[in-house]
Parts: C-alpha cells; structure tokens; sequence
C-alpha cells in the first residue's frame, strides 16, 4: 500500500503542477496579440492538458480510489476524508473546466481576460492548503 500512496503523491504533485501552469499560460495567451504568440500558445496549452494534466489526474484519481476502497472500513469514520473528497470533486470539475476554457482558445473564442486568469490560477492553490490540512492534521 505505501507504493500505491507514493505513485498517489507524485501523480497529484505532477496534476498540480499542470493545474498551476496552465492558467498561468491563459493569462499569457489572453494578453497575446500576435498570431505566432497565439499558435504557440495554442499548442503549449494543448500538450500540457493533454500530455501532463490528464494522465496525472487519471493516476492521481485511480490511485486513491485504490487506497481508500482497500481502506474503507477505517474511512467510515474519518470525517476529513469525507471534505476531502468533497474538494478534490471541485479540483476535477476545475480541472475539466480548464480543458472547456482550452477549447475556447483553440477555437479563437476566448471571452476572459488576462485579469480572470489571474483570480482562476488561485482556486488549485486554496484547495491544495484544504487537502494538505486535512490529510496532515486530519482536524475531525
């Protein structure tokens, strides 16, 4: 099991870096003017999403699923972990939102601005400091 739990960790630490990354270069691409700008950005964006993010969030999911089923009867009164899958159910949803955003600029049709991306690329990072306190202090 602490296999299962490592290739966990460095799957989650891989889709946070893409989760991270990835709005960070919509803001970039949001702020672009230039056609070579905007196609080079259109293809970073698809690579990381496609390459990086959706493998590791496949992995990440898979193997925690694993853990918690193989673990469930000492989870049924672990509260935390009840929040803490409530907040990784919103890191998936912004995780799929980012591949509907993605979309929007491959098509050129992009309504954000560079501003919006600023505030979206901190959403991963208040979820991360929930699950990291969750799963450390385990508070309930």
């Amino acid at each position: 099991m602490l296999w299962i739990k490592a290739l966990h960790v460095i799957s989650v630490i891989t889709w946070f870096a893409a989760l991270f990354y990835l709005p960070r270069l919509f803001v970039y691409h949001a702020m672009s003017d230039d056609k070579a700008s905007i196609e080079r950005f259109k293809i970073m964006e698809h690579k990381l999403y496609r390459i990086i993010m959706m493998p590791s969030f496949v992995l990440a999911t898979a193997l925690g699923a694993w853990m918690a089923i193989e673990a469930w009867a000492v989870y049924t009164t672990q509260y935390w972990l009840y929040v803490k899958l409530v907040l990784a159910g919103l890191l998936i949803a912004y995780h799929f939102y980012c591949g509907h955003l993605l979309a929007a600029f491959k098509a050129d049709k992009n309504t954000h601005s560079h501003i919006f991306y600023r505030w979206f690329n901190e959403f991963p990072v208040l979820i991360l400091v929930a699950i990291v306190i969750l799963v450390v202090v385990k508070p309930f």
